[in-house]
């Protein structure tokens, strides 16, 4: 039968030290969470759908495309996240690299910080929701385990999105009424009210710097 045979690296070269090969493996780790991590343990979540209810209140389904409102979403992520980021960069990779603390301590800095934002951002009720369910009495917030302040902290997120998406949608709603009301008076059932809604609804968002605003209020609404 065929053999298989896998060397690692050429004859009489070196094989990697343990540590080289542990940072590979970090590398490789953090890549593959890293999506979850800026779904779940950042503001992306809630940017991203304050900006998707935007463009449903504007009845405009494909504009701007998803591409555009992922893509803003995620430097406004990086935007409002800058000052946990350069904590975690000080505290642990910084000192990690210059290999001051074991890896567990970087994870555990940088969980830290991560766990101090979420949080701050997070409502009790939502924490304490979770608390109950892991069934865990613990003395103090720095004693919280992740599993615990994650999902709370998603709840919260989801919370606070819809909540500012219910803000956006009543001027535009306001708009359709008023609308749907002439054209029932002047007889024009037949006409879509979105034929005319929509265009005073675009007007309306540029006149107000409507993207701004929003951007803004996004921004302020994480403290920063």
């Amino acid at each position: 039968m065929p053999t298989i045979n896998v060397n690692l690296g050429s004859p009489g070269q070196e094989l990697p030290k343990p540590d080289v090969a542990l940072e590979i493996l970090f590398a490789i780790t953090l890549l593959t969470l890293a999506p979850s991590i800026i779904l779940l343990m950042t503001c992306f979540t809630r940017i991203v759908i304050v900006l998707s209810f935007v463009r449903t209140a504007l009845t405009l389904p494909t504009t701007p495309a998803n591409q555009i409102i992922v893509g803003l979403s995620l430097f406004l992520t990086f935007f409002i996240m800058a000052p946990v980021y350069e904590k975690i960069d000080r505290d642990a990779i910084k000192p990690y690299q210059a290999q001051a603390i074991t890896g567990e301590r970087a994870l555990e800095e940088a969980s830290k910080h991560l766990r101090t934002f979420m949080l701050r951002q997070s409502r009790p009720k939502d924490i304490e929701l979770f608390v109950a369910l892991a069934r865990i009495q613990p003395t103090a917030a720095e004693d919280l385990p992740l599993r615990v302040v994650i999902p709370g902290f998603v709840i919260s997120e989801l919370r606070t999105a819809f909540q500012m998406g219910f803000l956006l949608f009543i001027p535009f709603v306001l708009i359709d009424l008023v609308v749907a009301t002439v054209l029932m008076s002047m007889g024009m059932m037949m006409m879509p009210p979105n034929t005319i809604s929509l265009p005073l609804k675009i007007l309306l968002f540029v006149l107000v710097d409507g993207w701004g605003l929003i951007v803004r209020s996004l921004v302020q609404s994480f403290g920063s």
